[in-house]
C-alpha cells in the first residue's frame, strides 16, 4: 500500500460507529484548524442527482479557458483519490494530501468524523492555502447536512 492509501485507510477506520446527523463536528474541527472554509476563493456549489461531475468539468474548462485559476472538489475518484482535490488546475500532490489529512485527523482528536467529512475538511485546508480565482465544490450526499454546506455564502449554487 502507498503512503496515501495507508493514511486514507486510517481515516476510514476512524469513522464513528453511529453518524451524528449534524454539521457540529465538522464546524468544531474546522475551527481547530483556523476556519479554512472561511478563507476560500469564491465558491460555486454544485448539487443535484445527476451530472454534478460533468457540470464541474464544463465550468472548470470554461473558467480555465478564460484564464482563471480554479480549485475543484469532486467525488468519487476514478483512479486515484488525489483526483478529488484539484488545486489551481493540478491534482493535489500526495505530500500535500497526506499533510492535510493528518492535520485534520489531529484536529479531530476524539471527535470522530466520517470519511467524507474528514476528506472535505482536508480539501478546505488545502484550498485555503493555495491561491485561486474560484472553487468548484461538489456536494457529497447532498441535503442540508452535507459537509460541504459549511460554506455560508457561495458565489453561486448550481442544481
Amino acid at each position: 500500500m502507498s503512503d496515501i492509501e495507508t493514511v486514507l485507510a486510517r481515516v476510514a477506520a476512524r469513522r464513528p460507529r453511529l453518524i451524528d446527523l449534524s454539521l457540529d463536528r465538522v464546524h468544531v474541527v474546522l475551527a481547530r484548524l483556523g476556519d479554512p472554509h472561511k478563507k476560500l476563493p469564491p465558491v460555486i456549489h454544485v448539487a443535484g442527482t445527476n451530472g454534478k461531475g460533468s457540470t464541474i468539468a464544463f465550468l472548470r474548462a470554461a473558467l480555465e479557458a478564460a484564464g482563471k485559476s480554479v480549485h475543484a472538489y469532486t467525488s468519487p475518484h476514478l483512479v486515484r483519490f488525489n483526483e478529488r482535490i484539484v488545486l489551481g488546475g493540478t491534482e493535489i500532490s500526495d505530500a500535500k494530501l497526506i499533510d492535510a489529512l493528518e492535520r485534520c485527523d489531529a484536529a479531530a482528536g476524539d471527535d470522530k468524523l466520517t470519511y467524507f467529512e474528514t476528506t472535505t475538511c482536508a480539501a478546505f485546508l488545502a484550498f485555503s492555502e493555495a491561491p485561486a480565482d474560484c472553487l468548484l465544490l461538489e456536494v457529497g450526499l447532498g441535503g442540508r447536512l452535507d459537509a460541504t454546506n459549511v460554506i455560508d455564502r457561495p458565489l453561486a449554487a448550481v442544481v
